[in-house]
């Protein structure tokens, strides 16, 4: 689970402006700033490979970020995403992922109820969002969140099913996705 860096509340302003001298990642949630534990292997690996499968097929503007800020509608919080996927230019200087249409998060046992209870709940209001990919790191599990007008439908994906994301119009088999991580020696307590 994440930690709680600062007890004190600061604004989405404040938190992008702010700097505490380090190179550690931290998220802010209703204002609170939240410290992220480094991911680790499987998770990493994980993120990579999702990251190549999708870049490979987005056509410009279309691109994918690596750990990109994303802005909770309406209020004061900032979540940094495995990955996210825009149609937007790339010239921006913003610190957060303008117009996401897909967001990826990984799992980890220790963020996995941070992860599915709050951030995607939040991700769910961002208005030009498609869809969202919760991929499991110590199984081969992924649930793809997709947008159908006003209600988001869930499709539950395991062993060698392929998830299907409209949003950059790729397959990715769940072979690819978990290529090269050992699942039988992942440490389930990460």
């Amino acid at each position: 689970m994440a930690t709680r860096a600062d007890q004190s509340r600061m604004t989405l302003a404040e938190f992008l402006r702010w700097n505490d001298g380090t190179d550690a990642r931290y998220e802010l949630v209703d204002g609170r700033i939240v410290s992220m534990a480094p991911p680790n292997d499987a998770h990493g690996t994980i993120v990579a490979n999702i990251g190549a499968e999708i870049g490979s097929r987005l056509r410009p503007p279309g691109r994918v970020a690596a750990k990109p800020g994303i802005v909770r509608p309406h209020r004061d919080s900032y979540y940094v995403a495995d990955l996210g996927v825009t149609r937007g230019p790339a010239a921006d200087t913003r610190q957060h992922l303008p117009e996401p249409v897909l967001i990826v998060e990984v799992l980890s046992p220790s963020t996995e109820d941070h992860d599915r209870g709050r951030k995607v709940p939040d991700y769910r209001e961002i208005p030009s969002l498609q869809e969202i990919l919760v991929v499991a790191s110590q199984e081969r599990r992924v649930e793809l969140w997709r947008r159908e007008g006003d209600h988001w439908r869930v499709e539950d994906l395991i062993g060698e099913a392929t998830v299907r994301l409209e949003s950059c119009d790729a397959s990715i088999a769940l072979a690819a996705i978990y290529a090269h991580v050992d699942l039988a020696g992942t440490d389930r307590r990460a």
